[in-house]
């Protein structure tokens, strides 16, 4: 099923172009995604809506992670984050979001360390 069927979009991040080795930048990561708690029922059928969240999110510069997060149905719908981060060489964040299915949402954005 393709990730728009299944009601999700392309992530979102944001960080900036350049940063100075050591000093903390924000980064700001979004994604569109229902996060069905499995706590409702179907108004038409009564039956329970089953659990779909994003359960995990990891960035990563260069393949060394920078922030794991576990996420748990009382996250509303489109979780965004927003944390600080340091870096000490340029290199690719790598943004990972795992659903309860384990498929996984993917984006990425490269940065430049200045000195």
């Amino acid at each position: 099923m393709a990730e728009s069927e299944k009601g999700l979009d392309k992530p979102r991040v944001k960080v900036p172009v350049s940063v100075t080795r050591g000093e903390p930048f924000e980064v700001k990561a979004l994604v569109s995604h229902k996060m069905e708690s499995g706590q409702r029922k179907d108004e038409k059928t009564g039956e329970k809506i089953p659990r779909r969240i994003l359960n995990r999110f990891a960035c990563t510069l260069d393949g060394e992670t920078l922030l794991e997060v576990t996420l748990h149905p009382a996250v509303s719908a489109n979780p965004y984050l927003s944390f600080y981060a340091s870096a000490e060489r340029s290199g690719e964040m790598r943004f990972v979001w795992t659903d309860d299915d384990g498929s996984t949402l993917e984006a990425s954005a490269h940065i430049e360390v200045k000195p």
